[in-house]
């Protein structure tokens, strides 16, 4: 698994990529990403992750996680800047980027957030980082193999 460091030069296609984003893009979703964690709203688990998701046609969106009394109510990152870019009617996407306060392991979405990733396709890369800014590639089908997605529905 390689490691890179942010603002280090990039490949094309960094190892475990699936698509063509280019190094400016990657530098500007990762940065995007700390950006978005600094709004994070979690004074209960005082753990702030912040998403940065890069349409095909190379615009950002932002989402930070954002905590509720009611646990079950919260929203997460990952959720949070699929759903600002559907909203402004984006579908399409290449990729994003997670980062958090973690220094020992790389942020990765839960579950629920693979699943609603997975709704926009399985080949798009998901830049998973450490608090040093270091990061790892993944397709969101290595993060979710498997998967039950809207092409399996047209199948019944």
């Amino acid at each position: 698994m390689a490691e890179k460091q942010l603002g280090s030069p990039q490949d094309t296609h960094p190892a475990g990529s699936s698509s063509t984003v280019r190094s400016d893009q990657i530098q500007r979703l990762l940065d995007a990403c700390r950006v978005a964690k600094s709004f994070a709203y979690c004074p209960y688990s005082n753990f702030p992750v912040g998403a940065a998701v890069l349409t095909w046609d190379g615009k950002i969106f932002l989402g930070c996680n954002v905590e509720n009394a009611c646990y079950s109510l919260g929203v997460c990152a990952e959720k949070a800047a699929i759903q600002k870019a559907v909203s402004e009617g984006y579908t399409k996407f290449q990729a994003m980027a997670l980062t958090s306060n973690k220094q020992e392991t790389y942020i990765v979405p839960c579950g629920s957030c693979r699943q609603v990733l997975r709704e926009f396709g399985k080949q798009w890369d998901l830049y998973l980082t450490k608090s040093d800014g270091t990061y790892i590639v993944k397709t969101l089908e290595q993060l979710l193999p498997y998967s039950f997605g809207p092409e399996d529905l047209k199948t019944l």
